[in-house]
Protein backbone atom coordinates (compact mmCIF):
# COMPACT_ATOMS: atom_id res chain seq x y z
CA UNK A 1 0.00 0.00 0.00
CA UNK A 2 1.50 3.14 -0.97
CA UNK A 3 1.00 6.48 1.55
CA UNK A 4 -2.44 7.47 1.53
CA UNK A 5 -3.57 10.81 2.77
CA UNK A 6 -7.25 12.41 3.28
CA UNK A 7 -8.85 15.50 5.51
CA UNK A 8 -11.49 14.72 7.70
CA UNK A 9 -11.92 18.07 8.45
CA UNK A 10 -10.27 21.59 8.27
CA UNK A 11 -10.88 25.04 9.69
CA UNK A 12 -11.08 26.79 12.92
CA UNK A 13 -14.03 24.79 13.84
CA UNK A 14 -12.10 21.31 13.89
CA UNK A 15 -9.26 20.12 12.30
CA UNK A 16 -7.97 15.89 11.37
CA UNK A 17 -6.48 14.10 8.95
CA UNK A 18 -5.81 10.52 8.27
CA UNK A 19 -2.80 9.12 7.34
CA UNK A 20 -2.00 5.56 6.41
CA UNK A 21 0.83 3.56 4.97
CA UNK A 22 1.44 -0.37 4.49
CA UNK A 23 1.28 -0.72 8.20
CA UNK A 24 0.17 2.38 9.80
CA UNK A 25 -2.64 4.49 10.37
CA UNK A 26 -2.68 7.51 12.06
CA UNK A 27 -4.87 10.58 12.73
CA UNK A 28 -3.19 14.16 12.64
CA UNK A 29 -5.57 16.11 15.29
CA UNK A 30 -8.99 15.45 16.24
CA UNK A 31 -10.27 19.05 16.53
CA UNK A 32 -13.99 17.70 16.09
CA UNK A 33 -16.13 15.51 18.70
CA UNK A 34 -14.89 11.76 18.70
CA UNK A 35 -18.43 11.26 17.60
CA UNK A 36 -18.25 13.32 14.56
CA UNK A 37 -14.13 12.14 13.59
CA UNK A 38 -15.25 8.44 13.59
CA UNK A 39 -18.37 9.25 11.40
CA UNK A 40 -15.72 10.65 9.58
CA UNK A 41 -13.39 8.25 9.39
CA UNK A 42 -16.18 5.56 8.09
CA UNK A 43 -17.12 7.79 5.83
CA UNK A 44 -13.88 7.81 3.85
CA UNK A 45 -13.63 4.06 4.34
CA UNK A 46 -11.76 3.84 7.35
CA UNK A 47 -12.56 1.90 10.73
CA UNK A 48 -11.02 3.77 14.23
CA UNK A 49 -10.59 -0.01 15.40
CA UNK A 50 -7.83 -0.18 13.32
CA UNK A 51 -5.85 3.15 14.08
CA UNK A 52 -2.45 3.22 15.64
CA UNK A 53 -2.07 6.34 17.06
CA UNK A 54 -2.84 10.04 17.21
CA UNK A 55 -0.22 12.68 16.41
CA UNK A 56 -0.62 16.53 17.97
CA UNK A 57 0.77 19.98 15.96
CA UNK A 58 -0.58 22.39 19.33
CA UNK A 59 -2.76 22.41 22.27
CA UNK A 60 -5.27 24.90 19.95
CA UNK A 61 -9.16 23.27 21.08
CA UNK A 62 -9.84 22.90 17.34
CA UNK A 63 -6.83 20.54 17.17
CA UNK A 64 -7.05 18.60 20.27
CA UNK A 65 -10.91 18.44 21.23
CA UNK A 66 -11.37 14.78 21.39
CA UNK A 67 -7.66 13.57 21.54
CA UNK A 68 -8.35 11.81 24.93
CA UNK A 69 -11.49 10.95 24.21
CA UNK A 70 -10.71 9.33 20.91
CA UNK A 71 -7.23 7.74 22.54
CA UNK A 72 -9.47 5.65 25.19
CA UNK A 73 -12.50 4.54 23.61
CA UNK A 74 -9.95 3.24 20.91
CA UNK A 75 -6.66 2.41 23.06
CA UNK A 76 -4.44 4.87 20.96
CA UNK A 77 -0.83 6.12 21.90
CA UNK A 78 -0.99 9.94 22.00
CA UNK A 79 2.61 11.00 20.21
CA UNK A 80 2.94 14.84 21.61
CA UNK A 81 6.02 16.70 22.93
CA UNK A 82 6.32 18.19 26.40
CA UNK A 83 5.32 21.91 25.83
CA UNK A 84 1.94 20.77 24.32
CA UNK A 85 0.93 18.51 26.80
CA UNK A 86 1.82 20.72 29.62
CA UNK A 87 -0.69 23.01 27.88
CA UNK A 88 -3.59 21.06 27.30
CA UNK A 89 -6.97 22.39 27.86
CA UNK A 90 -8.99 21.47 31.17
CA UNK A 91 -10.00 17.58 30.81
CA UNK A 92 -8.78 16.48 27.49
CA UNK A 93 -6.22 14.23 29.50
CA UNK A 94 -6.10 11.44 30.50
CA UNK A 95 -4.40 9.33 27.54
CA UNK A 96 -4.28 5.54 27.16
CA UNK A 97 -0.85 6.04 26.53
CA UNK A 98 1.59 9.07 26.37
CA UNK A 99 4.98 9.10 23.65
CA UNK A 100 6.91 12.53 23.76
CA UNK A 101 8.91 13.51 20.95
CA UNK A 102 11.02 16.28 20.71
CA UNK A 103 10.50 18.98 18.48
CA UNK A 104 13.40 18.39 15.38
CA UNK A 105 14.24 15.26 16.23
CA UNK A 106 13.60 12.64 13.83
CA UNK A 107 11.12 9.72 15.07
CA UNK A 108 9.96 6.49 13.90
CA UNK A 109 6.02 4.79 14.74
CA UNK A 110 5.91 1.97 12.80
CA UNK A 111 6.67 2.12 9.10
CA UNK A 112 6.19 6.20 9.01
CA UNK A 113 9.77 8.14 9.74
CA UNK A 114 8.26 11.68 11.50
CA UNK A 115 10.54 14.64 11.28
CA UNK A 116 8.42 17.72 14.00
CA UNK A 117 9.38 20.70 12.61
CA UNK A 118 9.21 24.46 14.68
CA UNK A 119 6.30 26.54 13.06
CA UNK A 120 5.76 30.15 14.39
CA UNK A 121 2.08 30.05 15.96
CA UNK A 122 0.91 31.42 19.54
CA UNK A 123 1.25 28.29 20.91
CA UNK A 124 3.40 26.41 23.54
CA UNK A 125 5.82 24.37 21.08
CA UNK A 126 3.52 24.10 17.97
CA UNK A 127 4.94 21.65 15.35
CA UNK A 128 4.46 20.79 11.22
CA UNK A 129 5.43 17.58 10.13
CA UNK A 130 7.32 15.58 7.55
CA UNK A 131 5.76 12.42 7.46
CA UNK A 132 7.68 9.70 5.00
CA UNK A 133 7.32 6.24 4.43
CA UNK A 134 9.80 4.31 1.80
CA UNK A 135 10.83 7.97 0.04
CA UNK A 136 7.56 9.42 -0.31
CA UNK A 137 6.86 12.45 1.25
CA UNK A 138 4.09 14.56 3.11
CA UNK A 139 4.34 17.96 4.82
CA UNK A 140 1.62 19.16 7.13
CA UNK A 141 1.98 22.73 7.75
CA UNK A 142 -1.21 24.71 8.77
CA UNK A 143 -1.18 27.50 12.16
CA UNK A 144 1.64 29.05 11.34
CA UNK A 145 2.65 33.26 11.16
CA UNK A 146 5.09 33.15 8.64
CA UNK A 147 7.35 30.70 6.44
CA UNK A 148 10.52 30.87 8.11
CA UNK A 149 13.62 29.42 6.50
CA UNK A 150 13.28 26.58 8.29
CA UNK A 151 9.95 25.63 7.44
CA UNK A 152 10.70 26.33 4.04
CA UNK A 153 13.79 23.74 3.82
CA UNK A 154 11.33 21.20 5.58
CA UNK A 155 8.82 21.49 2.92
CA UNK A 156 11.43 21.91 -0.13
CA UNK A 157 11.12 17.96 -1.32
CA UNK A 158 7.39 16.66 -0.41
CA UNK A 159 5.72 14.74 -2.57
CA UNK A 160 2.24 16.00 -1.31
CA UNK A 161 1.74 19.16 1.16
CA UNK A 162 -1.27 20.33 3.04
CA UNK A 163 -0.53 23.91 3.77
CA UNK A 164 -2.92 26.90 5.39
CA UNK A 165 -4.34 29.67 3.65
CA UNK A 166 -5.95 30.89 6.64
CA UNK A 167 -7.55 34.38 5.21
CA UNK A 168 -7.62 37.01 2.00
CA UNK A 169 -6.52 40.05 3.69
CA UNK A 170 -8.68 42.21 2.59
CA UNK A 171 -11.89 40.24 3.89
CA UNK A 172 -9.64 40.46 7.29
CA UNK A 173 -9.06 44.09 7.59
CA UNK A 174 -12.58 45.21 6.75
CA UNK A 175 -14.61 42.09 8.44
CA UNK A 176 -16.23 41.73 11.70
CA UNK A 177 -13.55 40.56 14.11
CA UNK A 178 -12.14 43.43 17.28
CA UNK A 179 -8.57 45.39 15.85
CA UNK A 180 -6.91 42.93 18.59
CA UNK A 181 -7.77 39.54 16.56
CA UNK A 182 -6.89 40.96 13.34
CA UNK A 183 -3.55 41.90 14.60
CA UNK A 184 -3.21 38.26 16.20
CA UNK A 185 -4.11 36.55 12.79
CA UNK A 186 -2.30 38.40 10.68
CA UNK A 187 0.99 38.52 12.46
CA UNK A 188 3.94 36.86 12.88
CA UNK A 189 2.58 33.98 15.32
CA UNK A 190 -0.92 34.06 13.52
CA UNK A 191 -2.22 32.53 10.35
CA UNK A 192 -0.75 32.99 6.77
CA UNK A 193 -2.56 34.96 4.18
CA UNK A 194 -3.91 33.21 0.83
CA UNK A 195 -1.09 35.53 -0.33
CA UNK A 196 1.56 34.49 1.87
CA UNK A 197 0.82 30.63 1.25
CA UNK A 198 1.02 31.00 -2.54
CA UNK A 199 4.41 32.37 -1.92
CA UNK A 200 5.52 29.33 0.36
CA UNK A 201 3.79 27.13 -2.13
CA UNK A 202 5.91 28.83 -4.72
CA UNK A 203 9.08 28.61 -2.69
CA UNK A 204 8.86 24.95 -1.96
CA UNK A 205 7.66 23.36 -5.65
CA UNK A 206 9.19 20.98 -7.04
CA UNK A 207 8.62 18.67 -10.23
CA UNK A 208 8.07 15.78 -7.78
CA UNK A 209 4.91 17.75 -5.64
CA UNK A 210 2.06 15.98 -7.13
CA UNK A 211 -0.74 17.28 -4.74
CA UNK A 212 -1.34 20.41 -2.45
CA UNK A 213 -4.11 21.02 -0.22
CA UNK A 214 -4.88 24.19 0.92
CA UNK A 215 -6.51 24.21 4.69
CA UNK A 216 -7.48 26.07 7.67
CA UNK A 217 -9.78 28.41 5.34
CA UNK A 218 -11.25 31.11 7.78
CA UNK A 219 -15.16 30.67 7.38
CA UNK A 220 -15.00 34.62 8.24
CA UNK A 221 -12.31 36.15 6.45
CA UNK A 222 -12.35 33.62 3.18
CA UNK A 223 -13.78 31.68 0.74
CA UNK A 224 -12.92 28.30 -1.52
CA UNK A 225 -13.27 30.71 -4.38
CA UNK A 226 -10.90 33.22 -3.85
CA UNK A 227 -8.46 30.28 -2.56
CA UNK A 228 -8.90 28.74 -5.97
CA UNK A 229 -8.95 31.48 -8.26
CA UNK A 230 -5.95 32.65 -7.04
CA UNK A 231 -4.18 28.98 -6.75
CA UNK A 232 -5.45 28.02 -10.71
CA UNK A 233 -3.93 31.59 -12.32
CA UNK A 234 -0.73 30.37 -10.20
CA UNK A 235 -0.44 27.27 -11.46
CA UNK A 236 -1.18 28.38 -14.87
CA UNK A 237 1.21 30.85 -14.38
CA UNK A 238 4.14 28.82 -12.98
CA UNK A 239 3.31 26.00 -14.92
CA UNK A 240 2.27 23.94 -12.58
CA UNK A 241 0.79 21.86 -14.58
CA UNK A 242 0.92 18.45 -13.25
CA UNK A 243 0.35 19.34 -9.73
CA UNK A 244 -3.13 19.00 -8.25
CA UNK A 245 -4.46 21.34 -6.20
CA UNK A 246 -7.87 20.71 -3.35
CA UNK A 247 -9.51 23.30 -0.74
CA UNK A 248 -10.47 21.65 1.82
CA UNK A 249 -13.66 21.91 3.82
CA UNK A 250 -14.34 22.06 7.88
CA UNK A 251 -18.08 20.47 6.90
CA UNK A 252 -17.19 17.56 4.04
CA UNK A 253 -14.58 15.08 3.96
CA UNK A 254 -11.97 15.59 1.21
CA UNK A 255 -10.62 13.47 -1.65
CA UNK A 256 -8.25 10.91 -1.08
CA UNK A 257 -4.71 11.11 -2.07
CA UNK A 258 -2.67 7.97 -2.85
CA UNK A 259 1.20 8.98 -3.18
Amino acid sequence: MALRIQVLASGSKGNCIWVCSTKTRILIDTGLSGAEITRRLKQAGGDPAMLDGIIVSHEHRDHVNSVGIMSRRYDLPVLINEGTLGSLPPRITPFAETLIFKTGTTFKFGDLTIHPFSVPHDASDPVGFIIEENHTRLGICTDLGMATKLVVNYLSSCNALILESNHDPDLLLNGPYPWDLKKRISGKHGHLSNIDALKLAALTYNQNMKHLILAHLSETNNHPEIVESLFDKARLENEWFTLKVEVSSQDTIGSPVTL
